[in-house]
């Protein structure tokens, strides 16, 4: 078995330590394994320069992964190594879209046993990379929203349950009572689906299906079919508004009358302005964003 470095954040707390032993004491059955911890950018393209060939496993939740994968990608390596993943974060939207177990030592053990596969990947036209999905409209408020109290809630513990996960659904029900109402461009491989003239509720670019911990805001997303999925909501009603959401929570709303839905493999927004969520880190706001697909860009360890 190839030998393994795996990548986790140095300010882990007590109960994740414990969750990484378990899934640590899985991997050293089997292989050679080092572990890095890193808190900050510098640190991780330290411990990236001396990866080698080494397979790399991230042990952490969506943000630890995007911000690997962005390490790699602006390294040009991103291709050059395979990567795992332990879910350890509070969302983890990336593994349940791929299938990795949430149980950390059934995830060590596709690390051990899987062979890679290969994955799309999603860039904008300023090199940053989307993993999972990026959204704008009432679902990045609801994520601005949502992480101010995923702060302050993940502190705060019940038995081995963190509370941190119940920020996502507080951001949203903060936001169904006053959403932002946008006016925005939306082009699909160069085909305008939606354009100034009509608001929207919110826009979706899905490489994987969830966010929030498992909403599936696109849930036909699949990031290995070399498209990504588009959701144009136009529910901007009080009664729209209430019917998308009881939909969404059925990961039905895509078949809406008032939502469009649909695959490419670029998308363009324009206008605005507009705040955008890209694997939960929030930027705006925004007038213009294109993101792209790159098909098989990278590999990874999937069951």
């Amino acid at each position: 078995m190839d030998p393994l470095l795996v990548i986790t954040n140095a300010g882990a707390g007590t109960s994740d330590e414990e969750r990484l032993a378990a899934a640590l004491g899985v991997l050293r059955e089997r292989c050679s394994v080092e572990v890095a911890a890193t808190s900050n950018p510098g640190e991780l393209d330290g411990v990236l320069h001396r990866a080698g060939s080494r397979r790399i496993v991230v042990a952490g939740g969506d943000g630890s992964l995007h911000a690997v994968m962005s390490a790699l990608y602006r390294r040009r390596e991103l291709d050059k190594n395979d990567i795992g993943l332990l879910p350890m974060g509070t969302g983890n939207d990336f593994a349940r879209g791929v299938g990795i177990p949430l149980d950390i030592e059934d995830a060590a053990r596709v690390v051990l046993r899987e062979k890679p596969r290969p994955m799309d990947l999603v860039v904008d036209e300023v090199g940053e990379i989307v993993v999972n999905s990026v959204h704008i409209g009432a679902g990045a408020n609801a994520s601005r929203r949502g992480q101010r109290w995923k702060d302050r809630l993940h502190s705060v513990g019940v038995g081995k349950a963190n509370l941190g996960k119940l920020g996502y659904p507080i951001g949203a029900a903060l936001t169904a009572w006053n959403p932002p109402i946008i006016r925005v461009r939306v082009e699909v491989d160069g085909v305008v689906v939606v354009d100034l003239d009509e608001p929207i509720l919110m826009a979706a670019v899905g490489n994987g299906p969830s966010v929030g911990g498992g909403t599936e805001l696109v849930p036909e997303a699949d990031a290995r079919d070399g498209r990504v999925d588009v959701m144009v909501s136009r529910s901007t009603g009080p009664l729209a508004r209430l019917l998308y959401a009881v939909r969404l929570g059925f990961a039905s709303h895509h078949e809406r009358d008032d939502v469009i839905y649909l695959r490419g493999t670029q998308v363009s927004v324009s206008g605005g302005p507009f705040w955008c969520s890209a694997d939960g880190e929030i930027y705006g706001p925004e007038h213009r964003r294109t993101w792209r697909l790159e098909p098989a860009a990278y590999r990874m360890l999937l069951p």
